[in-house]
């Protein structure tokens, strides 16, 4: 009997989740504990901040550069956030799944629907993309993370709150529902999301 040959390419784990969802801790320790899977490495035209490098924190590009790859299609997906533009390289994304490498994208909503739209219709994509959402616990307890934090006035927090609806709304869209509880399940139930994608048959 002839078996398939088994994929040995890597795996892109788009994560998604408002602001004071935890994604980034969530994200940072998957990173830190998973040493099988890399960080994508996104683009942007804003300038560094404090000790950022580029290539290591961001492929950091002038407007004009990054103009010039949205016109060559050198992005899988990209947007502009207030005067900054944002986007994913198909190169650095293609290179390492092509060699095996396992990929953790930490995107806003929008850029995850760019993704799955694209996957769709990318032969080194398709079925190698799993979508994971962290729900907040609640909308009060989101609310309570951001005012937490300190550092935004009282109309950044009502604006990013409205933004987190927006969010929400998006969830059902994703392969995976993560609701938020501790820092240490956040992690432990992402952990088995990417273990048990690891796991599902790729021919």
């Amino acid at each position: 009997m002839d078996h398939p040959a088994i994929s040995n390419s890597g795996i892109l784990l788009i994560v998604s989740g408002p602001a004071g969802s935890g994604k980034t801790t969530v994200c940072d320790r998957m990173l830190a504990e998973e040493p099988a899977i890399q960080r994508v490495i996104t683009s942007t035209t804003r300038a560094p901040r404090g000790q950022e490098k580029d290539r290591v924190d961001y492929y950091f590009f002038d407007k004009a550069t990054f103009e010039a790859k949205i016109a060559a299609g050198d992005f899988y997906e990209h947007a502009q956030v207030h005067s900054n533009l944002y986007g994913t390289l198909k190169s650095e994304v293609q290179e390492k799944l092509a060699d095996g490498i396992d990929l953790l994208l930490n995107i806003d909503v929008q850029g995850a629907a760019q993704m799955r739209e694209t996957a769709q219709h990318d032969e080194l994509l398709q079925g190698k993309v799993a979508t994971v959402f962290i729900m907040p616990p609640s909308l009060e307890e989101l609310e309570q993370r951001l005012r937490g934090r300190g550092t935004d006035a009282d109309d950044e927090v009502q604006r990013r709150m409205k933004v987190a609806l927006e969010e929400i709304e998006h969830a059902d869209r994703y392969d995976y529902v993560l609701r938020s509880a501790s820092r240490w399940e956040d992690f432990e139930n992402l952990r088995s999301i990417y273990r048990a994608e690891k796991m599902r048959v790729r021919v």
